[in-house]
């Protein structure tokens, strides 16, 4: 395995060692993350019990169906441009942070009146969602992070992000000695975008940029959301399918199968970080291999999708076995019915990760369309499959549907369009483990 890192880091970068560097702080990131979000995480999900932890993270699910309003799609495009177009970062970033801006404020009003219209005799239900949609608005400050991303200089936004995390995870463990109520972490959530706003900025402003810098063009506001809309449908149904299983689930069985799902989601999430944190170092390097040449261009995707998809097969392969006592040994018998959930999730990871890596090769051959075409799809397919297999099979029935469609969405969708099947094959070489042995 190690030997196929070192050959990755020639294939994207013979040079330099800039981007294995970047993602080592990335790791280095994710991990703290990783290991106080589980000891903090199950801490409070045992504190609140299924039910409680059920109606903040139904509050959360809710919220994250309109999270494309706060993102818009633009987060790889600005990267992109961003590299190709550093001496124009001012006015990309500030048109950037106002239209995201604008976008989180239509979030926090839309979520409120569509709770308020679903839920009106469910007090507690709107004031969860709407003190986690006041949080949203200030991700708008997330531009920071793609300037940062498209000089491959992460350990910045490591360490804008890392003290205001470390305080909010004290602040639970104070609200769990107190026994604060349901509302109080709610609030923290909320609060930790705003932390990290906050440290984005002084970090940013520490460096020698200036916020005031930033300017409006509604030229480059106009160009930006003709390449992001797709983008935007795309984000809009992954968060269908990424979210709709909590919702669904809190409609059909109640808020204590949120809670248990909930609960394994965040547990698989965590083994994702890694795949993923290798795809957003490299994304600048695939971006500009394909100025170079389309040789080196597919190499480096090629092994990229290896790398990711044998980081899966780690996991998942001795997962399989042993997840119920797992899942039972960190969140306890109540939340023993997950075993076989986090079993079926840590596959679902696979084609989450070749979903994900497959991104920079659709934003620098102009094929956004096809991934939200793809997307929509596999968040059709999964809400279908929600609706029978929730049914049948209860909470199991929403991880069978989510394996489905991502299979669908992130990698059987390549093959039917002619322009797409090249990352279809290189994909089922990932699959198959050739390309992490061939050039």
């Amino acid at each position: 395995m190690w030997k196929n890192l070192a050959a990755l880091r020639q294939k994207i970068n013979p040079n330099s060692q800039q981007i294995f560097g970047n993602t080592a702080w990335l790791l280095g990131d994710k991990f703290l993350r990783m290991g106080f979000g589980l000891l903090i995480g199950v801490w409070v999900a045992r504190y609140l019990g299924p039910e409680k932890f059920g109606l903040l993270n139904y509050a959360i699910a809710f919220v994250s169906l309109f999270n494309v309003f706060a993102t818009l799609g633009l987060n790889n495009i600005v990267v992109r441009e961003l590299v190709r177009k550093p001496s124009e970062k001012d006015e990309i970033l500030g048109t950037s942070f106002l239209l995201k801006l604008f976008g989180s404020l239509l979030l926090f009003i839309l979520t409120l009146g569509v709770i308020y219209i679903l839920k009106p005799d469910k007090n507690q239900t709107q004031i969860l969602v709407g003190i986690i949609a006041l949080g949203m608005i200030f991700k708008s400050f997330d531009v920071i992070q793609l300037w940062f991303q498209s000089q491959v200089q992460s350990k910045y936004i490591i360490w804008a992000n890392i003290l205001g995390y470390l305080l909010l995870n004290l602040i639970k463990i104070i609200a769990i000695k107190n026994q604060a109520p349901l509302m109080i972490f709610a609030l923290i959530w909320s609060g930790e975008f705003v932390l990290a706003a906050l440290g984005l900025i002084i970090v940013y402003q520490g460096q020698g940029h200036l916020l005031k810098a930033w300017c409006w063009s509604f030229q480059r506001a106009k160009l930006l959301l003709k390449e992001s809309w797709p983008l935007i449908l795309s984000q809009l149904v992954i968060m269908v399918y990424l979210r709709t299983d909590q919702i669904m689930l809190g409609e059909m069985i109640g808020e204590s199968a949120v809670g248990i799902y909930a609960a394994i989601v965040k547990l698989s999430e965590m083994l994702y970080l890694i795949p993923n944190t290798v795809v957003q170092s490299v994304f600048p390097a695939i971006i500009k291999a394909q100025e170079i040449s389309k040789e080196l261009y597919y190499q480096r995707q090629q092994k990229l999708f290896s790398i990711v998809t044998a980081i899966n097969y780690a996991f998942a392969i001795p997962i399989t076995f042993i997840a119920t006592s797992v899942v039972t040994l960190i969140y306890g018998e109540n939340y023993a019915l997950g075993g076989a959930i986090f079993a079926a999730h840590v596959w679902s990871g696979l084609f989450v990760s070749l979903g994900v890596a497959r991104s920079p090769c659709l934003i620098a051959e102009g094929l956004t369309k096809f991934s939200a075409a793809a997307t929509a799809t596999g968040a059709v397919v999964n809400v279908m499959l929600n609706y029978f297999l929730i049914i049948k099979y209860g909470i199991m029935g929403a991880a069978i549907s989510t394996i489905i469609a991502q299979i669908i969405s992130s990698y059987v969708s390549h093959s039917f369009y002619p322009k797409t099947r090249r990352i279809f094959t290189e994909q089922t070489k990932a699959l198959l483990l050739m390309g992490l042995w061939r050039n």
